[in-house]
């Protein structure tokens, strides 16, 4: 299996929306996106949980990542 480059966003948010205060681009190549999640999660030191339409959010913080781009 060949791998893959998954491009992702991480941000502030409020109210339960992307704030953009902030911004952090990461691009990891893995085999599968949870593969590139979990290197996310640990280059990020949190644990990102999936709430649908390529969004991600941080267990017990206001942050959420975005699947920007996989090739």
């Amino acid at each position: 299996m060949e791998k893959q480059t998954f491009k992702f966003e991480v941000t502030d948010t409020f109210s339960g929306e992307a704030n953009y205060c902030w911004r952090r681009e990461h691009e990891f190549q893995a085999h599968s996106l949870h593969g590139a999640l979990c290197m996310l999660s640990r280059r990020e030191g949190l644990n990102f949980r999936s709430v649908g339409c390529d969004r991600y959010d941080a267990k017990g913080a206001c942050i959420c990542a975005s699947l920007l781009e996989q090739d």
